[in-house]
């Protein structure tokens, strides 16, 4: 099947599945006429890496992955400790994530909201300590 068929049974944008192939991810047929021939494990594969990169996985771990499902003598312990290692990454992001949160929360009740000029959103931003406004402007 063509990369429109492809794209529409995996769920993927034609120009996903061609950037896939470019980076090696998959490695379609080519029919007589140089054109992609996706299989029906081609699909399989691209249904496969579609949902590893909407659980947020990174195409490295995406093809660490792909080389795991594929191995059938693979051990379970290696791909327990790639999704082990991205659910670390998560957990980091949101604290980060909370931080920024919380620090805008802050922000947000300093500021007063009305028609003056002075706000402690962009003294912040701007690393100036206090009420104290940048005078220096680029």
């Amino acid at each position: 099947m063509n990369v429109g068929d492809a794209a529409q049974r995996s769920g993927l944008p034609a120009k996903t599945i061609r950037y896939y192939e470019e980076i090696g991810l998959i490695a379609p047929a080519r029919a007589t006429n140089g054109y992609r021939d996706y299989s029906g494990d081609d699909i399989h594969r691209l249904a496969f890496l579609r949902r590893a990169r909407n659980l947020g996985f990174s195409i490295d771990d995406c093809r660490q992955l792909m080389a795991l499902y594929q191995d059938r003598g693979r051990a379970s312990a290696d791909v327990r400790e790639i999704a082990a290692a991205h659910v670390t990454a998560i957990e980091e992001k949101v604290r980060e994530l909370q931080s920024m949160r919380s620090t805008l929360q802050k922000l947000i009740h300093a500021c007063h909201g009305d028609n003056r000029p002075d706000c402690p959103i962009l003294d912040d931003m701007a690393g100036a300590p206090g009420d104290r406004a940048v005078s220096a402007r680029p």
